[in-house]
């Protein structure tokens, strides 16, 4: 009696835990989140490489050979336009201006004689007349000694800021010898390069509205107070990269940039009319993306998509996804192809405002 007691007690116990164990079955099946690719207007920023060039940047060379004699100016060293910068020794030069000059006024005491004589007939017209060609020609001679007397003084071309300078005071210098380089920082440009698409976006909705403004982060990474705007393009695309290059011009009143700095370019790219979907929704295996499709059976199936561009928290999908599919928002990782699951459908609205999307 008390065996059988026993036994009904276990089978009682059985029983209430096996139901007990199929309620939490029933109770731990989860309930996954489905959403629709979205079609829609946004923008993002987008940073590209730029080498910045200062608007003038030329060098400085001597024009004559000489010894240089004098230097003006220090490394560093912000100058005005028409400043004396270098000197070479002007001895021999100034020489040459004197030896035209005396054979200058010989030439004209020469024409002077001439024409005496020739008002009085003793000599012929034309001998008037290769008089003053020789004193013509003595007068070229002195202009062209003084010009080669002023190449002595090196003088700047415009206001900007003095390069390194390699030569010191005594050195002999060659015609043509690089004395310094000459940079005109008040404004600089940043040079950068964008895609096919990205240009042919630019022309058709950008540039038609106003010039953008852009911003510059510099190589430690601070952002430049002033704003950039884009200015001109290359007119023609890199054959072997396919991008154009755009320039930036950006004000730099305390020449804190430099010519051959480098830094990124911030600039806010439109889209238009792009696929979207988030990227929580999305996972990798070695370089291609994935998400789980549903299908009206309720069962999830892995599909590759290709990504045209990334935004925080979103894809832009190039292909392999259309606004009618559903996707799988959460729980990618706890599925599998070919598993059935259950879900609750929430509008792809409602699933971006979770998000970091600037929508227009």
């Amino acid at each position: 009696m008390k065996l059988n007691i026993i036994y009904l007690g276990l089978g009682a116990l059985i029983y209430v835990t096996g139901c007990t164990s199929k309620k939490e079955e029933k109770a731990e099946v989860e309930i996954y989140t489905v959403t629709s690719p979205v079609k829609m207007d946004t923008s993002f920023t987008k940073e590209y490489v730029a080498q910045i060039k200062a608007l003038r940047n030329i060098e400085i060379r001597a024009q004559e050979k000489g010894y240089l004699q004098n230097i003006y100016v220090n490394e560093g060293q912000q100058v005005k336009a028409g400043q004396l910068l270098f000197k070479i020794m002007p001895k021999e030069f100034e020489a040459e201006v004197s030896k035209a000059k005396a054979e200058a006024k010989s030439a004209e005491i020469d024409v002077e004689n001439t024409k005496l004589l020739t008002d009085k007939k003793v000599v012929a017209p034309n001998e008037l007349a290769m008089a003053k060609s020789k004193l013509d020609e003595a007068n070229a001679e002195t202009s062209l000694a003084k010009l080669h007397l002023s190449f002595t003084e090196i003088r700047a071309p415009f206001a900007g800021t003095i390069d390194r300078i390699p030569l010191k005071v005594g050195s002999l210098v060659d015609e043509g010898a690089l004395l310094t380089n000459l940079s005109d920082n008040g404004q600089v440009f940043a040079y950068f390069n964008v895609s096919e698409p990205e240009y042919l976006n630019y022309e058709s909705t950008i540039k038609a509205k106003a010039p953008q403004e852009v911003n510059l982060k510099l190589a430690n990474n601070t952002m430049l107070k002033a704003k950039g705007k884009v200015e001109t393009v290359e007119s023609e695309f890199n054959g072997e990269t396919g991008n154009i290059a755009f320039k930036a011009i950006f004000a730099n009143p305390d020449h804190l940039l430099r010519n051959g700095e480098t830094g990124n370019i911030e600039m806010l790219v439109p889209l238009k009319n792009v696929l979207i979907i988030p990227q929580k929704s999305t996972y990798a295996i070695q370089d291609k993306i994935f998400v789980f499709v549903v299908d009206n059976r309720n069962i999830v199936h892995a599909r590759a998509i290709t990504i045209a561009e990334e935004l925080p928290d979103l894809y832009v999908v190039a292909s392999g996804l259309k606004t009618t599919d559903k996707i799988l928002l959460d729980g990618v990782q706890n599925v599998k192809d070919g598993d059935k699951v259950s879900y609750k459908f929430q509008k792809p609205e409602e699933a971006l405002k979770q998000l970091s999307v600037a929508a227009e």
